[in-house]
């Protein structure tokens, strides 16, 4: 067992300072996205990088345009690297982040974020419901369907996600059923238009807040979605336009609060139930949870264990208000995975 006086910690090494090692950054850009979206993510690639050259660390920049990542990743050696996964799958092949891991594990290579089990169980909405469930974490009433039949549910507003799907694919201001037809309505929307079953549940018309989590459970301030500018329950709630839609009403409409005005006990209970729905869906390195705050109650919406984490996002001006640049948040991540490499973490 190595001597605990000479363990290096994943924020310092045995100088006192924090150690740059050499960075593998891998992304993938897909020919099918428009010009547009090619643009925002090679800019967003751009700002990474150049955050983590300022932090000292070698950087070689790794595109990852085909399915061939194998490849790509043959000429550099697994013991001279740490793989910064940004990579969101492999190009034209649909839900392939975990293959994405499951290809770095082969190879050797220790990489930033999520495996491959805690990918593949995140993507599976009923999965992480059941999992919640049963370790007692509050998260909202639900029901799969696979007709649009929803068996005699009557809790409203409800709320209809596709089942198997993530980025908030699906959901937008008609995912918001007030009434059983409305409900049975969007539900044969979601089995027609994405082939695979619809999760019903009870829309919580509550305080939403998205939190980041680091390392081994460590809580960055709260931020709360503020939805003052929308009168309309369907309105209260973030949807695919108002993550992905620069100009789009709901991108605009809603604000964010951070830090979130929260009692200390209020924060205390927070961060008690992301820390357990982070270790209970298997994270590590970092992750954002969603949740909604009711009759004093956090319910988990949502648990993202490879959120995005581009310079503008609720993670990174998290990070900021608890005291870490842009690139310092992205050092300790990488320090995190070092601690799993086979020399650097020796």
């Amino acid at each position: 067992m190595r001597d605990a006086m000479n363990a290096v910690s994943p924020d310092r090494n045995r100088g006192g300072r924090r150690p740059a090692w050499p960075v593998l950054l891998i992304h993938n850009l897909d020919a099918a996205w428009t010009e547009a979206e090619i643009a925002v993510a090679l800019d967003e690639v751009r700002t990474l990088e150049g955050a983590l050259k300022e932090q000292g660390h070698p950087v070689a920049n790794l595109t990852v345009r085909d399915r061939d990542l194998e490849r790509l990743l043959e000429p550099f050696d697994p013991r001279a690297w740490v793989v910064f996964n940004n990579c969101e799958g492999l190009p034209g092949v649909p839900g392939s982040e975990a293959r994405v891991i499951d290809l770095l594990d082969e190879m050797g290579f220790a990489y930033t974020g999520a495996t491959a089990a805690a990918m593949d169980l995140a993507w599976d909405k009923p999965r992480v419901k059941r999992l919640l469930d049963e370790y007692g974490l509050p998260t909202p009433r639900w029901r799969l369907c696979d007709t649009p039949d929803p068996a005699g549910w009557r809790i409203f507003p409800a709320i209809v996600k596709p089942a198997r799907e993530h980025c908030s694919l699906g959901v937008t201001t008609d995912a918001v059923a007030t009434e059983p037809g409305e409900l049975s309505d969007r539900i044969a929307f979601v089995l027609d238009s994405y082939r695979q079953p619809a999760l019903v549940e009870d829309f919580i018309d509550g305080r939403e807040f998205h939190v980041s989590v680091w390392g081994d459970g460590e809580v960055l301030p709260a931020a709360e979605m503020d939805f003052a500018a929308f009168a309309e329950v369907k309105d209260r709630l973030c949807t695919y336009e108002s993550k992905f839609e620069p100009g789009s009403r709901h991108y605009e409409g809603i604000g964010l609060r951070l830090p979130a005005d929260l009692s200390p006990e209020e924060n205390e209970a927070l961060r008690r139930t992301v820390v357990e729905g982070y270790r209970a869906v298997g994270c590590r390195d970092y992750a954002r949870l969603d949740l909604r705050l009711r009759d004093g109650v956090f319910y988990i919406l949502d648990i993202n264990p490879n959120p995005d984490i581009s310079s503008e996002t609720s993670m990174a001006c998290a990070a900021e208000v608890a005291g870490f640049s842009y690139g310092a948040m992205l050092s300790r991540i990488v320090n995190f995975a070092a601690r799993r490499h086979p020399v650097f973490g020796a």
